[in-house]
């Protein structure tokens, strides 16, 4: 269970020590007073904070590889905060927590249709914030076990040879495995051979587990 930081910034003891796999908090604000009092309260409970001046300078980082969430200003030069978050429209690995001094209901109501977990109207008050962090993070780790696993299943699906795809598409599309062998010219007793094959790469016991994955890995029939 993700320990409650607003407890850890209570007790300065329970703090975690900062490793290569602690959670990372972007920071993009252009007020430098924002910048480093956000550093400072984001490190204060154990996560590990950077900031940026600008969108175009946060881009120019590299993607983490650990629970990451963004602490956005909604107005800032250059590329504003909803068009980052546009941009940033497919990181589902990264929710977004917009901040700003001068919001208003519609800025408020795209952010959030747009996918992001909180908007906060400056000033804002330390817990409400670090508990928003929380969650994004909590967000963040379980997209990137998803997309991990997802990637898993993709490359046991690439070792399978041709010939074991095209059983495996009519496979879970419902086909028998006469049926399966009419429609590739090959025998049935070929066709339970290359289905045991795809059920051992693909680690599975059922076919019911087999469909999810075809589901999951959005396979086609051209695949």
């Amino acid at each position: 269970m993700r320990a409650d930081p607003v407890m850890r910034l209570a007790n300065p003891a329970s703090r975690l020590p900062v490793t290569e796999t602690t959670p990372v908090v972007f920071v993009v604000d252009d007020d430098v007073s924002v910048r480093e009092s956000l550093e400072l309260l984001i490190n204060s409970v154990g996560w590990r904070s950077e900031t940026f001046a600008s969108a175009q300078a946060f881009l120019l980082c590299p993607r983490a590889t650990v629970p990451c969430c963004l602490v956005l200003d909604v107005r800032i030069p250059g590329l504003s905060g909803l068009d980052l978050q546009q941009q940033l429209a497919a990181r589902t690995d990264m929710p977004i927590i917009f901040i700003t001094g001068y919001g208003d209901v519609p800025m408020t109501v795209k952010a959030m249709k747009a996918g992001a977990v909180e908007f906060l109207t400056k000033p804002f008050d330390d817990g409400v914030l670090l508990t928003a962090i929380g969650h994004a993070l909590d967000r963040s780790a379980a997209a990137q076990r998803h997309d991990a696993e997802t990637r898993a299943l993709r490359g046991r699906y690439d070792s399978l040879t041709p010939r074991e795809r095209d059983v495996m598409t009519l496979v879970v599309s419902g086909l028998l495995n006469k049926q399966v062998g009419g429609e590739l010219g090959i025998s049935e007793i070929t066709v339970k051979a290359h289905r045991g094959q795809v059920m051992r790469k693909m680690k599975v016991d059922s076919l019911a587990d087999l469909v999810r994955i075809a589901r999951r890995l959005e396979l086609r029939a051209s695949e």
